[in-house]
């Protein structure tokens, strides 16, 4: 379902949030640094951006949606090359100083004024589709597993593993244009723990204890992501007893799943009682209507390096 509910700021936010919130989590540039010159974390993100634009152009001249493609495509990269290397010689350009959040909007605002709705629509399309055919075995896998915090850890093992279904990034496009993406690889391929940010067992205590009345998880990538790493997880929150609401943008970033795309991915999976293996979620577009909350998944919402979940009890 959809909301038009008045917009009201995260009650764990510091207030005022204008002053003291940044929907960031990288130090960008310090107050001492000077403002008409950009800092090597700034200069760092641009050449980041810089190098993602042929995958992009690759992927908008492809579009069959769109008038004359090839020919608008290469009018983005140039735009958008442009755009980069004035925030390069002037930070403060463009509505800098530039920080991820700009650097996205910026490129898909390009994107859209050229026509442009979702030039990643096919491979979404076709991981949905692959994703789909694995989801009851992957949540299978999951039940058979008897010891809860084991069970646990595998299931937040599979977010880790379908966010690197990331299409934002020049190097995991250009992986992915190749040889493709394995989930099942992904999840035995996973960093060792102890992790650089590594609160698993607090987690784990937390769940062993009484279940979240309600929890929000804010979706990001289609695929192997929201397929097979959010919905398992989302599920076995429903299984506890967990109130669970899925939120998802209306317009496209990257390959991001959308509030249609994930009506429809769920429609796909839900069983003829209409339940999700048995079990009922929500879906909301953002923003979400006013709701209390106690457990609230941020899924690599803001592209941070490297982009895993922050869990917020």
């Amino acid at each position: 379902m959809e909301s038009a509910s008045e917009l009201v700021a995260f009650p764990l936010l510091p207030t005022p949030i204008e002053s003291n919130y940044r929907a960031c989590t990288i130090p960008y540039r310090f107050p001492s640094d000077n403002p008409r010159k950009p800092t090597p974390t700034e200069i760092a993100w641009i050449d980041l951006f810089l190098n993602s634009i042929p995958s992009f152009k690759k992927r908008a001249e492809s579009d069959a949606s769109v008038n004359d493609a090839p020919a608008k495509a290469e009018t983005f990269a140039q735009r958008y090359s442009e755009i980069l290397e004035d925030l390069k010689k002037d930070p403060e350009s463009h509505g800098g100083p530039p920080d991820c959040l700009l650097l996205c909007r910026l490129r898909e605002q390009i994107l859209r004024e050229l026509g442009f709705r979702d030039i990643f629509k096919k491979v979404k399309d076709e991981e949905n589709a692959k994703a789909i055919t694995l989801f009851e075995n992957v949540v299978d896998l999951n039940d058979a597993i008897e010891d809860e915090g084991k069970r646990v850890e595998n299931l937040i093992r599979g977010i880790f593993a379908g966010n690197i279904f990331d299409l934002g990034s020049a190097q995991l496009a250009e992986v992915f244009s190749k040889d493709g993406m394995s989930f099942l690889a992904s999840c035995q391929n996973l960093v060792p723990r102890p992790w650089v940010i590594d609160d698993l067992d607090t987690f784990k205590l937390k769940w062993s204890k009484k279940p979240w009345k309600k929890a929000v998880i804010f979706v990001d990538n289609s695929g192997a992501d929201v397929i097979l790493g959010i919905l398992p997880f989302a599920r076995e929150l429903l299984r506890r007893g967990t109130q669970v609401v899925l939120a998802a943008n209306d317009m496209p970033s990257i390959n991001e799943v959308t509030y249609p795309e994930l009506i429809e991915i769920l429609a796909k999976l839900k069983d003829n009682h209409g339940k999700l293996k048995g079990l009922d979620l929500q879906i909301f577009s953002l923003p979400i209507p006013v709701m209390i909350c106690r457990l609230l998944i941020l899924q690599a919402c803001h592209k941070s390096l490297p982009t895993w979940p922050v869990m917020q009890t």
